[in-house]
């Protein structure tokens, strides 16, 4: 517990920057919002920094918003695990948020409960699980007392004492009302943002504060 606060405060400032950051993503364009949810459904079982490779080059080849199943998987391919799968759930989010003039994301989720938000998505959107959803909302800024529960930060619970064991999948009430819960009890306790401890438990497995 000790190392714990003392590597936050090491990385406090790192932390509350790329936190800051991402609260200027959801003041940008509905476009790069629809980016950072598609980033979010290439998580699963792949590399962030893979995953956020892949984006930049379908943005590039602007593939996100014109390109079919067939340039999207074929782009993904190499980069991101599943990407047959994942390259249709990105075609059908696209559908669901596109509006007359372009993709409309901002209006389609709403933010007056940022709980209700997050339910939202995992019932709406193909790929979404409580992890990504989550995921998705902290990366726009919308993140504050939910937090995105990967292998890292099960792996760190786990040792720190907040579980017992790592599930083998985590969904639905185990997800917001038993893990997620006792983290931010956990996060009370320490004095320590839940979001903020999000990312200093990432960083931890990884070496450095991504997203």
């Amino acid at each position: 517990m000790k190392r714990l606060i003392e590597e936050y405060k090491k990385k406090k400032i790192q932390i509350k920057k790329r936190l800051e950051d991402f609260k200027t993503n959801y003041k940008r364009s509905d476009k790069n919002i629809f980016a950072e949810l598609c980033f979010c459904i290439l998580t699963p079982q792949s590399k962030a920094v893979n995953c956020d490779r892949a984006i930049k080059e379908l943005k590039k080849r602007n593939l996100l918003l014109e390109g079919s199943k067939r340039d999207i998987k074929n782009m993904l391919k190499g980069l991101v695990r599943f990407h047959n799968k994942k390259a249709s759930y990105i075609v059908a989010a696209r559908k669901r948020f596109q509006g007359k003039k372009g993709i409309n994301i901002k209006e389609s989720i709403g933010i007056n409960d940022i709980f209700k938000t997050r339910e939202w998505l995992v019932r709406n959107i193909k790929g979404l699980g409580y992890k990504e959803a989550s995921h998705f909302l902290r990366n726009i800024g919308l993140g504050k007392n939910i937090s995105i529960l990967d292998t890292h930060i099960l792996k760190n619970l786990k040792e720190l004492g907040v579980i017992k064991k790592i599930p083998s999948s985590v969904s639905g009430k185990n997800y917001t009302q038993v893990i997620e819960e006792r983290m931010r009890k956990f996060a009370g306790r320490i004095k320590i943002p839940l979001e903020e401890l999000d990312l200093l438990l990432w960083s931890r497995e990884t070496g450095f504060v991504f997203k």
